[in-house]
């Protein structure tokens, strides 16, 4: 993967790009940003970079054995660890690991790079469980690394999601973050640095993603073939997140599932409809559980949407197509009098379905509360 195909930070590749020309080459590095915003390919960009046989002066050559290797991900010296579980082929008897999803994991990163942690959990069909990185996998990691480079200079472990890593294993890993062996590498991509074990954290070096440019995101997008209208307004509602700004041209020409959740529970609290609404929660029950907390922080920020709607901000409104032309009925009913309570109460359920709570408990527990909320 080139610098030059990914979108956006730029300020971020020269300053990547400075460090290895200045032999100042950090052994852990901690790549904060949402996946909307590049993390994962940049962090790929960077480690062929590194691997480089020929580097140019802003990139990587792109045509020496080593980029050939690492354009198409099969480099010896490049590992990947990423949260998994067990699936209909592998069973948990077999205490799933990377390397039995390697293929997947290739095939996605080659195709969609900006993909999310839900994307990646459906394409591997781990069903309703959460993936992990577990002890099992901590081991095989130190005994990949304690092995000397095949070919490149550096051994790379790219470490996509390290907040799925259970305390057993960020523990077993902590040393060898700390103290590894020479010429290797630790590239840490995640999404939420809270939830990262802090004697991890506090052992590498942090390079945050901001969002992207909007000109940069729209310049990717026509590029794809979008009509420039088009571009430019799912560029201005993605507020800087590429994955983002493609979902939203997706779903412009249909309703979003999670818009149709959202509006079939505002619509049934409003009407007092309680049977119906426990249907609703019955139903949300079913999905995964990353599909859930995916849901809840999609109706955390339409409630946000919505009351800055409601307050005549508009310059601060990011909605999409299909939910614009709703929220200006919807609006008036998101207030200053219920919207702390009503996001107090969506947050409170992402955090108990991640703790593995009852989901159709939470969700019933939600929508008495919602009912009660907007009228």
């Amino acid at each position: 993967m080139l610098f030059k195909d990914i979108i956006g930070q730029n300020e971020l590749k020269a300053k990547l790009i400075q460090t290895v020309k200045e032999g100042r080459i950090s052994h852990a590095q901690f790549f904060l940003g949402k996946s909307g915003y590049s993390t994962l390919p940049l962090a790929v960009a960077y480690a062929q970079y590194v691997c480089c046989e020929n580097k140019d002066e802003d990139d990587s050559c792109g045509v020496c054995p080593s980029c050939h290797k690492y354009q198409k991900l099969i480099h010896p010296d490049l590992h990947f660890v990423f949260p998994v579980n067990s699936t209909k082929s592998i069973s948990s008897d077999k205490k799933p690991i990377s390397d039995y999803f390697i293929n997947d994991w290739r095939q996605l990163l080659s195709t969609n790079p900006y993909f999310t942690e839900q994307d990646w959990y459906e394409t591997i069909g781990i069903d309703n469980k959460q993936g992990n990185i577990s002890a099992n996998e901590a081991d095989r990691i130190i005994s990949k690394l304690n092995l000397k480079p095949y070919e490149a200079e550096y051994k790379v472990m790219i470490i996509w999601l390290p907040e799925r890593l259970n305390v057993t294993s960020a523990n077993r890993l902590l040393k060898l973050i700390e103290e590894p062996p020479t010429n290797t590498l630790f590239l840490l991509v995640s999404e939420n640095s809270g939830q990262v074990l802090k004697t991890i954290y506090s052992r590498t070096q942090l390079i945050k993603l901001p969002p992207i440019e909007e000109p940069e995101i729209v310049k990717a997008l026509l590029g794809k073939g979008i009509p420039d209208k088009d571009a430019h307004a799912a560029a201005r509602l993605a507020q800087g997140n590429y994955r983002q700004a493609m979902q939203i041209l997706a779903n412009r020409d249909s309703e979003n599932e999670y818009f149709s959740a959202f509006v079939m529970l505002m619509r049934y609290s409003y009407s007092n409809d309680v049977i119906t609404l426990l249907e609703w929660a019955e139903d949300m029950a079913g999905w995964g559980r990353e599909r859930q907390k995916a849901f809840l922080s999609y109706a955390e920020s339409i409630l946000r949407e919505n009351f800055m709607l409601n307050l005549k901000i508009e310059d601060t409104v990011y909605l999409g197509f299909n939910e614009y032309d709703w929220a200006q009925k919807f609006a008036p009913f998101i207030n200053q009098k219920n919207v702390y309570e009503l996001y107090k109460q969506f947050n409170h359920c992402i955090g108990h379905i991640g703790q593995n709570g009852n989901a159709k408990i939470i969700f019933s527990d939600l929508v008495l509360k919602t009912v009660k909320l907007i009228n």
